[in-house]
């Protein structure tokens, strides 16, 4: 590995903590932390300039840093607080750039180029100086290692089965963390497409050797294969969690595009631990439906739409095997999983301009199909997100009229949280 000096470290926003889960109370923040506020113009020159400022504001370094403790870490001494960075980043495949070029209509041709892209992607990365980097749709992966592999960091990278060309790539700073294990899923072994996963289990490069379990999934995008979209986020935290337990009951991660939106039933199942998928059409069960660009209303006012009564009382035709594709097991409708999952951005406060009611980004993706939330990163006890970055606002990303963009190298946002250990 190449042994660099790096430039002072980026930092993330600092939002207020905010204990709260979709549907839970609100707890007052601890500590009353800087904000930006934002404003964007209406003529062209105007949309653009102060469009390229907040995109630089989203990579605010030292001046603004404040130190963000909740009461757990307030009980630890201070030399006891050990600070990583996680990145999920679905990069958008070369390929898929190319192949689908209806969704991507309104974005001039140059925008889509894999080496402009790269280097987007690379600097922000670079820039974001994350110690764990969680890729989706990664088909260059040469490319990016070579960069990477300057800016001292170890990948790896599973491709996915089947015809598809791209797959999941995860780095780490060789410096903060040290590769105990590593696994990969390959769905298809289980009836579960062509989609995979990556597993590892890292170390830190410490006297205190804390070890952390990092999971990374591109979950299928077929909004009416809900099934198997459970089934694949099923298969990757029960192998997490076994993980977990052999390795000491150490904390999990799970980052990635999971191909779900905050109000569905996927993301209830995986902030819940459960769910009765008999209550609900297959093809509902992402919410991706709700999300697509076209539909009217507001993204907040499509967001308050619950699911009806009336939807939960009619016969969705599940077969027998689609009820064990989702759950499992071939005797019942509930699919399990046996962690205690919470999302660090619904964790930690933002601002009204850029979360909705679930404490998620409004928006990590947008394209011409697409203006939604899809990617989260999730974590277990023995860990709590301390500062996360915040996404862009809407008004500012629709002004865009898609990704990728002149700065912005994906049609996904990269999310990105800072973690402390607490036991």
């Amino acid at each position: 590995m190449h042994s660099v000096s790096h430039p002072a470290r980026f930092h993330l926003l600092d939002p207020k903590l905010n204990s709260n889960q979709c549907g839970s109370s609100t707890k007052p923040s601890l500590v009353a932390l800087f904000t930006a506020e934002s404003t964007v113009g209406t003529g062209t020159t105007q949309t653009r300039i102060e469009q390229d400022q907040l995109i630089k504001w989203r990579f605010r370094a030292n001046g603004y840093k404040q130190i963000l403790l909740n009461q757990l870490i307030l009980k630890c001494p201070p030399e006891a607080i050990v600070e990583f960075t996680v990145v999920s980043y679905n990069i958008l495949g070369d390929k898929n750039a190319s192949k689908h070029g209806d969704l991507y209509i309104n974005v001039p041709y140059y925008f889509l180029s894999w080496d402009r892209r790269k280097r987007l992607v690379c600097e922000e990365l670079i820039c974001l100086q994350p110690d764990i980097i969680c890729l989706q749709e990664v088909d260059r992966y040469n490319d990016l290692s070579i960069t990477m592999d300057k800016e001292g960091y170890i990948g790896t990278y599973k491709r996915r089965t089947g015809e598809a060309v791209d797959g999941c790539a995860m780095f780490w700073k060789a410096d903060k963390f040290h590769l105990l294990f590593e696994e990969s899923i390959e769905f298809k072994e289980f009836g579960l497409r062509d989609n995979v996963s990556q597993i590892c289990v890292f170390e830190m490069q410490n006297a205190d050797s804390r070890r952390v379990v990092v999971g990374n999934i591109h979950a299928i995008y077929n909004p009416r294969k809900g099934e198997v979209k459970l089934g694949q986020i099923r298969l990757l935290l029960l192998k997490a969690q076994t993980l977990s337990e052999k390795w000491g009951n150490i904390p999990i991660i799970t980052a990635g595009d999971f191909n779900c939106t905050p109000q569905s039933p996927v993301y209830q199942f995986m902030s819940s631990s459960k769910l009765d998928v008999k209550f609900y059409d297959k093809g509902d069960l992402s919410g991706q439906r709700t999300c697509r660009r076209g539909q009217s209303g507001s993204v907040k006012e499509r967001l308050k739409k619950p699911y009806l009564l009336i939807d939960r009382l009619l016969d969705y035709g599940w077969t027998d095997e689609e009820f064990r594709t989702a759950t499992g097991n071939s005797n019942g409708t509930v699919v399990y999983h046996p962690l205690k999952l919470r999302s660090s951005y619904a964790s930690v406060k933002g601002s009204d301009s850029t979360r909705d009611s679930c404490g998620e980004p409004l928006a990590t993706t947008f394209h011409s199909k697409i203006l939604g939330t899809v990617d989260y990163l999730w974590y277990t006890d023995g860990l709590v997100p301390t500062r996360v970055l915040e996404t862009l606002p809407l008004d500012v990303l629709t002004k865009t009229h898609g990704l990728p963009y002149e700065n912005l190298g994906s049609d996904h946002l990269a999310l990105a949280s800072e973690f402390t250990f607490t036991q």
